[in-house]
């Protein structure tokens, strides 16, 4: 069955189009047959570039006709780049028989991915407030994809669902229960597809299943958030309320006291929306080393001698070890560390700064091995290491697609 699998934001679209069936994820040899995502959506300047393996290994550029400006062009223009490039897979629209729809947030509403029905739409639209900067865009998609795959059974995945099943110990806050009572103020922790998935990959390369372990997944690249999993499922995950708590971030503080932000307001001219930019878009990686959000940048910058670079750097690595530390409490024991992510996969400067700070819990990293670990899915501890640490780069989208699959055809979820 052939799958599109979209993920919508603001101002960019990525999609891809995978063909999966039960035979296939039991082989895990389900086809990638093509990406194709649309950059610059709502400008005149918008791009569509297409990526198909073994075709167009690199990206290509599509020549458009017109700009994407709303979300109904922007999947027209997703279907006929599919159409294009793919003649001998793809032979019209109708060949696209599943949806797969990332939605940030499902609120404490949806455990699992659902079909979308009308009933789940409106419950969606209900928790826009908890995720403005995402849901909105999610929803978009959506109404776009249904009005030009009519055919097609669409289905939501959402980040929020793996950690459904966090104890209120883990996701209740100190604040009156009256809160979480009337607003549901509570910790939802977000990507949760990720964690998911690379918890599912390492059980899987073992030959086990995810009950099996005890596991720590990092997902470390703009975003950030680190998963204590439990016999496969979520207990204790690093953010929070919205994607801002825990880990230090590309351009998001992470951990604050609350006070802090409180005298901010009282000594500077800014309102609260001034305040939701600073917390969420100036401040993290970006904010500390005032150089960059990108962690390459400030590794180079680093090397040069600066001394700002060198300290967002340390603190990042600092507050994901300490959450590390944190839950191998919360786990009594880990079986295994496994990260994730564009930092998680691709930088081993990063990775060997927060394991090194680990070797009292017993975690050892084999230089080479760390060294030589570049996107790909390989352990990078060493062999008398206690607890084992690999890299496992993350699927969202083959996860996404499977479990629109495994919905459409009404089979259970792992």
């Amino acid at each position: 069955m052939k799958i599109l699998v979209l993920n919508f934001g603001s101002s960019t679209v990525k999609s891809q189009l995978i063909d999966t069936d039960p035979d296939l994820i039991a082989q895990n040899n389900d086809r990638l047959l093509a990406k194709v995502t649309v950059d610059r959506m709502g400008t005149p300047y918008s791009v569509v570039n297409v990526q198909a393996p073994g075709k167009h290994p690199g990206k290509k550029r599509i020549k458009i006709s017109k700009p994407v400006y709303k979300a109904e062009d922007a999947v027209q223009a997703i279907i006929d780049a599919y159409l294009s490039y793919l003649p001998d897979e793809l032979h019209g629209p109708t060949d696209i028989e599943g949806v797969g729809h990332r939605v940030v947030h499902g609120g404490e509403r949806f455990q699992t991915s659902t079909i979308m029905t009308e009933e789940v739409v409106d419950d969606i639209e209900e928790t826009v407030d908890l995720a403005p900067l995402h849901n909105p865009h999610n929803l978009k998609g959506y109404y776009a994809a249904r009005a030009l795959l009519p055919h097609a059974r669409h289905v939501a995945v959402f980040d929020t669902s793996f950690h459904q099943s966090m104890p209120p110990h883990a996701y209740l806050y100190g604040l009156p229960y009256l809160y979480y009572e009337r607003y549901r103020i509570r910790r939802y922790g977000f990507h949760g597809t990720s964690h998911r998935y690379i918890s599912y990959r390492y059980a899987r390369i073992h030959g086990q299943t995810r009950e099996a372990y005890k596991l720590i997944t990092c997902h470390l690249g703009n975003g950030c958030s680190l998963c204590a999993v439990d016999q496969g499922r979520s207990i204790d995950t690093s953010m929070g309320f919205t994607p801002l708590e825990g880990l230090l971030m590309g351009t998001r503080c992470g951990d604050v006291d609350p006070m802090a932000v409180f005298y901010v307001l009282a000594h500077e001219e800014v309102d609260a929306q001034g305040l939701e930019s600073l917390l969420n878009r100036l401040s993290g990686l970006y904010g500390v080393s005032g150089i960059s959000s990108d962690m390459r940048i400030l590794l180079e910058e680093m090397d040069k001698g600066s001394d700002r670079a060198k300290l967002a750097i340390d603190m990042f690595c600092y507050r994901a070890r300490k959450y590390i530390g944190s839950y191998m409490a919360a786990l009594e024991g880990c079986d295994a560390i496994l990260f994730g992510g564009g930092i998680g996969e691709n930088s081993p400067p990063v990775r060997r700064m927060i394991c090194d700070g680990l070797k009292g819990l017993g975690v050892e990293i084999d230089p080479e091995r760390n060294a030589n670990a570049i996107g790909i899915e390989t352990q990078i501890s060493a062999e008398n290491s206690r607890i084992p640490v690999w890299v496992i780069p993350t699927n969202e989208e083959l996860l996404i697609a499977r479990d629109t699959l495994r919905c459409i055809l009404g089979l259970p979820l792992p």
